[in-house]
């Protein structure tokens, strides 16, 4: 009979994000869970203070336990994932570069607007940011979905991506130009290094973030 008390839930919950971050299903985790509550339970029972069970270092006793029980982890491939999805953004950059070159006079002539209408700078900036980004995201989730797609969780990995990834983009361009507005925009290889850094950070922070939540949700 469990005799669980706060310190064991404390211990268990520690453990758990470890699994967790470990990439352990979710029913290898609730039978790793049940086993060390056993034990912690017998030692509370017996006077022992559960956490001298463990040690030290709790989330290293949860990786031993996991594997001595030999159960399945997902690697989360971070850098992997990260360097594809930097890859595939470029690569639809340039390649969209490419194709509007290619298309500017089909575009002009498309879009050719009556030389009394005027567009606001805003609106004009906002959609071809907008484009931009689009493409990156685009890019970096076809890279990811393609390139690992023997990679286990991948599929849910690109599902976040492309939920994360918009939003993200945009805060970190308007991060970015917030930054610029209050130097002056200034055409300088720092500020514009600054300004492509933010955006860049953002990018793979989301990414990461992706990755981490899709193995952490496994099962």
């Amino acid at each position: 009979m469990s005799t669980s008390t706060p310190a064991v839930d404390n211990l268990l919950a520690a453990a758990d994000r470890e699994w967790r971050a470990l990439g352990i299903h979710r029913r290898d985790r609730a039978t790793l869970a049940a086993d060390l509550r056993s034990e912690l339970d017998a030692a509370t029972a017996d006077g022992i203070d559960p956490a001298q069970l463990l040690g030290t270092d709790p989330t290293g006793f949860a990786l031993r336990i996991a594997e001595e029980a030999g159960v399945q982890r997902i690697p989360p491939r971070y850098g992997q994932v990260l360097g594809v999805a930097s890859a595939g953004a470029v690569l639809s950059l340039i390649v969209g570069y490419i194709l509007v070159i290619g298309l500017h006079q089909a575009f002009v002539a498309a879009f050719d607007l009556p030389r009394d209408v005027r567009v606001p700078v805003w609106l004009a900036a906002g959609v071809f940011y907008a484009g931009v980004a689009a493409v990156v995201v685009a890019g970096a989730v076809l890279a990811v979905r393609i390139a690992l797609r023997d990679v286990p969780r991948i599929p849910h990995t690109a599902t976040r991506m492309t939920l994360l990834l918009p939003p993200t983009i945009a805060l970190a361009i308007a991060a970015a130009a917030a930054f610029g507005w209050a130097l002056g925009f200034p055409l300088t290889p720092l500020a514009i290094g600054t300004e492509a850094a933010i955006v860049l950070a953002a990018f793979l922070a989301a990414t990461a973030l992706a990755r981490r939540s899709s193995v952490t949700a496994a099962g």
